[in-house]
């Protein structure tokens, strides 16, 4: 496996403590790491820390007389892989959007020919202002990937969007975008040129969340599905040149844009949904999680306690979306199902395979860090009836396209001669 090379550029914020989980996640991952870091930055953690972990010289100034090299803004760009940022101020961010090389760390992003990510940190009102959002919009227009601030409490204890995303999520992204990035034409703006309209001919139905079942119309039978995963799917197949529809349950987050989304709270509805849409499309992906189990009568008013300590509900089962769209498929139609399980993972996906008549299963065991419910990052063993390919963690959305090269190497297959 390739050994990346990775610059890790630090900047002055009260996260900076963070970039040493960083670079010790990137280093159990194999990856060689030089970091440098802005004056401001050593105010909050010491350059002794990363010398200490990387037995390299951390770079604060070219022109420091202890700096063994002095041209290092050169060098130092020349021989990474990824240039990643963690923390980014919004100080950091202006200058690499305008061109300023007033530190190593600016001169360096203006040197490297490599991908360029960044993780930013600030307070939300600082992330919120015009000035930054138009930074922002730059980079990306750049080509610049950005591992988006979460909302939480942040050192001012205001509460809002600012705060530094999870040290496992950057670095999971990061590994996507260097293990993606072994085939960019364009390594600055990290684009995937080779494959990017390779779905063009392809229509791409998606189930996507978790389903609710209502007990009344207060209660309900659910689960914890957030829809990162199908909506991961596709905006990867959109990007790749697909037309896309969604039906979507339950969901934590919002749909990418130009999808078209279609909602089935109930399982009952994504099953109507699905069927309407399946005679229109050539790739179905089951990504949703379903209710296998719906009670009987949904109440008509709130059940209420009335003293008793027990209720007793009668269940009956939910249509089984994937097994009828296998059952109703037309030709040329390839069918993608998920099992996310919690023991005997490959057996129960592979039996799925088999009894729903699947072409592709993705199974994951949610009991793994990283994998579960409402993560941005994922592991999982791609299943077809020909082999199996473990992917290590790494972010939802490179998974998805793991997942539809999978479904381009089918279609090759169908079409080689015999």
């Amino acid at each position: 496996m390739r050994k990346f090379r990775i610059g890790l550029g630090v900047t002055g914020g009260i996260a900076a403590y963070k970039a040493v989980e960083v670079l010790r996640l990137l280093q159990k991952s194999a990856c060689e790491v030089s970091v440098a870091m802005t004056r401001h930055a050593t105010e909050f953690i010491q350059p002794l820390t990363f010398r200490a972990l990387t037995d390299k010289h951390v770079i604060v100034d070219d022109y420091d007389p202890a700096n063994p090299d002095p041209i290092a803004h050169i060098n130092f760009s020349q021989s990474i892989d990824l240039l990643l940022i963690v923390p980014a101020t919004a100080n950091i961010i202006g200058k690499f959007a305008n061109g300023v090389a007033d530190d190593f760390i600016s001169s360096t992003y203006l040197a490297t020919t490599a991908p360029v990510m960044i993780a930013p940190a600030m307070n939300v009102t600082m992330w919120e202002q015009p000035a930054t959002r138009r930074n922002v919009a730059q980079l990306k227009a750049d080509g610049v990937r950005f591992v988006e601030p979460i909302s939480g409490e942040l050192a001012c204890k205001t509460v809002g969007t600012g705060k530094l995303e999870d040290v496992e999520n950057i670095v999971a992204q990061a590994l996507g975008l260097l293990r993606n990035g072994e085939s960019f034409e364009d390594p600055h703006t990290a684009r995937r040129t080779p494959n990017s309209i390779d779905l063009r001919d392809e229509r791409f139905l998606i189930t996507v969340g978790g389903t609710r079942e209502a007990i009344d119309p207060v209660r309900f039978i659910s689960n914890h599905s957030s829809g990162k995963m199908g909506f991961a799917v596709a905006e990867a197949a959109r990007d790749r040149g697909a037309d896309v529809t969604v039906v979507a349950g339950v969901t934590t987050v919002e749909p990418p844009e130009n999808v078209k989304v279609i909602r089935g709270v109930s399982a009952q509805e994504m099953f109507d949904g699905v069927m309407k849409e399946l005679p229109n499309v050539t790739v179905f992906v089951g990504a949703a999680a379903v209710a296998d189990y719906a009670p009987v009568n949904a109440a008509n008013a709130k059940i209420k306690k009335d003293d008793r300590d027990e209720l007793t509900l009668q269940l009956k089962k939910t249509p089984d979306i994937l097994a009828n769209v296998s059952k109703n498929r037309h030709q040329g139609l390839l069918v993608v199902g998920f099992a996310a399980e919690t023991n005997d993972v490959i057996g129960y996906a592979r039996s799925k395979m088999e009894k729903k008549g699947l072409d592709i299963v993705v199974a994951n065991d949610i009991t793994k860090v990283g994998a579960g419910f409402n993560t941005d990052t994922n592991i999982a063993t791609i299943i077809t009836r020909e082999n199996e390919s473990e992917q290590p963690l790494m972010s939802k959305r490179e998974l998805a396209d793991r997942i539809l090269d999978a479904v381009i190497e089918m279609r090759k297959a169908a079409q080689a001669p015999a």
